[in-house]
């Protein structure tokens, strides 16, 4: 399909709530592909939302196999997420979280450990997993991203837990 270009904050669609995907059609797939091919693309990104690309509909992907931090630990690879929400959490963990929406900073973020996150999958199949630790936190970062909310929204302090990048 086709790498999307990022929407940088403060772009107004990146603090836009999406809406639900009422059908599975082929234009759900073909946003899923682009989602995975700008994920790719970038090299260094674990995830993306559909906002973040400027269509408003409920659809991430997450994928933390290829980072350091996510070959630590059990995750599940690719993960397309067609109107995913999160049923259950617990646990609490701060995390260092980066974004391609919000290039030249990192921020802080207390997040939940553990989660378990039901949506349909691009074939349209309802599915729940577990997870916890990093893809955890990639999988509620992305999540914000459909409820118009970025990881600058979740830091305790922007004078504290906001740093440029280098």
């Amino acid at each position: 399909m086709a790498v999307r270009s990022i929407l940088i904050y403060p772009d107004p669609l990146l603090k836009q709530v999406a809406i639900c995907v009422l059908a599975a059609d082929a234009t759900v797939g073909e946003l899923i592909q682009d989602l995975v091919d700008t994920m790719q693309a970038a090299g260094h990104s674990v995830g993306v939302a559909a906002p973040q690309i400027g269509d408003l509909r409920r659809v991430v992907v997450v994928d933390v196999s290829p980072s350091k931090l996510g070959q630590q630990q059990h995750n599940h690879g690719l993960l397309e997420m067609v109107n995913p929400r999160i049923i259950e959490r617990s646990g609490s963990r701060t995390f260092r979280e980066g974004c391609m929406s919000v290039p030249e900073y990192t921020g802080n973020v207390t997040r939940a450990e553990h989660i378990v996150v039901e949506f349909t999958d691009r074939q349209g199949r309802l599915r729940a997993i577990e997870s916890s630790g990093f893809e955890a936190v990639a999988i509620q970062h992305e999540l914000d991203h459909l409820d118009g909310l970025l990881f600058l929204d979740r830091v305790s302090s922007l004078k504290t837990d906001v740093f440029r990048r280098k």
